[in-house]
């Protein structure tokens, strides 16, 4: 009974990774940072290789220049007077707090122009659980096929390392019984 309550506890922490939400660190610019590019679409390109969620963070690296996150109207401009966020440290982490689209520039005169500046669309979290959904399109959805069961990697081996931890721990218990 004992080792049924242990693979029980050990089942349900394993399925906690559920409930985490992971946020991700993205280089702008990746080894070269953020500096003048090479092409004006390069940071847009970037960006579009990307998928970014609501709480990432974009993280700028440059030197003898600033980053600034700007509304629309400035960005097609490429000319703001009052940004939203500006920083000009040369270490600058910027995190993406809402879905929808991030305009950034650099506020150097001439970099944006130059192709210094990119827009990042960013996702909204997806809900936990799917909304409801009628029975006609449960039906719908099983005569297409698509009725399943995602279960993670991590799930699945956690819950085998758990099953064989449970055995063996079961296993030297008895051991231990019969020994004495």
């Amino acid at each position: 009974m004992e080792t049924c309550k242990v693979f029980v506890l050990l089942f349900l922490l394993s399925t906690l990774h559920f409930l985490v939400v992971s946020c991700v660190q993205f280089e702008v610019g990746g080894n070269n940072g953020w500096k003048v590019p090479r092409s004006k679409e390069e940071y847009n390109q970037w960006a579009s290789k990307n998928r970014f969620k609501v709480d990432d963070t974009v993280h700028f690296n440059y030197s003898k220049d600033s980053m600034m996150v700007v509304t629309e109207e400035e960005y097609d401009k490429c000319k703001s007077e009052r940004p939203i966020f500006y920083s000009k440290d040369g270490n600058t982490e910027y995190k993406l707090n809402r879905p929808g689209l991030f305009y950034f520039m650099s506020g150097v005169k001439g970099h944006c122009e130059k192709g210094q500046r990119m827009i990042i669309k960013v996702l909204e979290v997806e809900p936990a659980s799917p909304p409801p959904q009628s029975a006609t399109e449960l039906q719908k959805k099983k005569k297409n096929g698509a009725a399943g069961i995602a279960v993670s990697s991590a799930t699945v081996v956690l819950c085998f390392v758990s099953f064989v931890a449970c055995f063996l721990l079961d296993s030297v218990r008895k051991l231990g019984r019969n020994l004495t």
